[in-house]
């Protein structure tokens, strides 16, 4: 069954021009949106914040088992 499910995609991919210049297209968007975008705009807080490996730990440990405040 799952051995027909794949033939079945790859005939028709196999048989696509434009589907797979979209695909193409397509592609370099999403390496744009999540590759190069990602350098510019999350830049890696633990890095440019904390010198040592432990105190980058220390941050993350003390973050993730902090009670959570009560605001009303």
């Amino acid at each position: 069954m799952l051995k027909k499910i794949c033939l079945f995609y790859y005939d028709g991919f196999r048989s696509m021009r434009l589907g797979r210049t979209l695909w193409k297209l397509l592609a370099i968007k999403l390496l744009i949106m999540f590759g190069v975008l990602k350098l510019f705009f999350f830049p890696n807080f633990l890095n440019t914040e904390f010198e040592t490996d432990a105190q980058r730990a220390d941050h993350v440990l003390s973050n993730l088992t902090q009670a959570p405040s009560s605001q009303p």
